[in-house]
């Protein structure tokens, strides 16, 4: 039998927290983060709604992530690979192995939702539908 999910709002936090400080430093992503998020203690409050909501149903996001995405013309699909990429490692530095399967789940089903709402191939080089992508070359 397994054991039941020990993911609580608190890891939940703890691992928004951990992840978004590699995002602040990391190469691809810090530029695109740190020009768009002003105050990074509300933006982690925030993050730490959206995952609860997501992954504990906790209601207590109020928000719409697809027109948050959509305002950062800078995005590209790269930026998701990386963010995808730091999350996996984080969740699974933070969380025990079904924890952090669950979450990741979420993480690529929510990037992938986000990634095609926004004309954005899935992966570097791939446009399966051939959707012209406004205001990217």
């Amino acid at each position: 039998m397994q054991e039941p999910s020990k993911l609580d709002p608190s890891q939940i936090a703890l691992l928004v927290d951990r992840f978004y400080e590699k995002v602040r430093a990391d190469p691809l992503l810090g530029p695109v983060f740190n020009a768009a998020v002003h105050d990074w203690d509300e933006h982690k409050r925030t993050l730490t709604s959206f995952w609860s909501s997501v992954a504990l149903r906790a209601n207590s996001y109020r928000g719409n992530p697809m027109a948050v995405h959509r305002m950062q013309p800078s995005i590209r699909t790269e930026h998701f690979e990386r963010w995808l990429s730091l999350w996996k490692t984080t969740t699974r530095e933070v969380l025990d192995e079904d924890d952090a399967r669950l979450m990741l789940e979420h993480a690529d089903r929510i990037g992938r939702s986000l990634r095609l709402g926004m004309g954005l191939p899935e992966h570097l080089g791939k446009n399966p539908f051939a959707i012209p992508v406004i205001g990217r070359s």
